[in-house]
């Protein structure tokens, strides 16, 4: 199952596919170049999640560079409720918890290399995860997304005010911004999400895509 279906539209010398074993090394080296040391997922995450689930962790290659890769694990979203933190919903990254039988994927990381960030990698690679829900027959997609620019309103805004804000189109956000125009809905702002996350001050949207092919 390496192959997966790409954007209509997917751009010159890119192609899409499952992150295979061989890719490691570089995928986790993306992670650390987008993220930085402390909030990026190691190698051995990495590994772990090709191991427990391989059909959910997707690259975007452009000229045979990985500029782009997304993780994911399935889960019952019930079992957790709207308040958890990103170390329990992904297993520290580790998607030990992941569960074959659930019927929510969970997105734990879309990351694109700071290079590249003009090329639509981030639109392919969520167009790539929703046809992992649709393929798997999972009724939605749910992701805490940061707010990295919530650090510069925190001082007019509190976090679920700003959110409606960037929501309403009034400002703009590069993560909550592109999440909504990609389909996905606000469900709310859950604090204390990813502690190292001192750009959104810890606080994180909950937001979810629902598959229209749901059965």
């Amino acid at each position: 199952m390496s192959e997966i279906k790409a954007t209509p539209n997917l751009g010159e010398h890119m192609t899409i596919q499952r992150i295979k074993p061989e890719d490691l090394e570089e995928v986790a080296a993306l992670s650390k170049k987008c993220f930085g040391p402390d909030m990026s997922l190691t190698r051995d995450n990495f590994e772990n999640q090709l191991k427990i689930f391989p059909e959910g962790q997707v690259c975007l290659r452009y000229k045979d560079k990985i500029v782009g890769s997304a993780s994911s694990l399935v889960i019952n979203f019930d079992d957790y409720g709207e308040n958890h933190s990103y170390t329990e919903i992904s297993d520290d990254g580790y998607i030990r918890n992941h569960n074959p039988n659930g019927v929510n994927l969970y997105g734990i990381e879309v990351g694109v290399h700071p290079d590249f960030r003009k090329m639509k990698i981030g639109k392919h690679l969520y167009f790539a995860r929703r046809e992992i829900c649709k393929e798997l027959n999972l009724k939605s997609i749910i992701i805490g997304g940061r707010i990295p620019n919530y650090y510069k309103y925190a001082n007019q805004f509190t976090p679920d005010e700003y959110a409606n804000e960037v929501i309403q189109e009034k400002i703009y956000d590069p993560v909550l911004t592109f999440q909504h125009k990609n389909g996905f809905q606000l469900r709310k702002v859950m604090q204390n999400y990813l502690m190292d996350d001192d750009a959104s001050l810890t606080n994180a949207t909950l937001m979810e895509w629902h598959n229209p092919d749901f059965a």
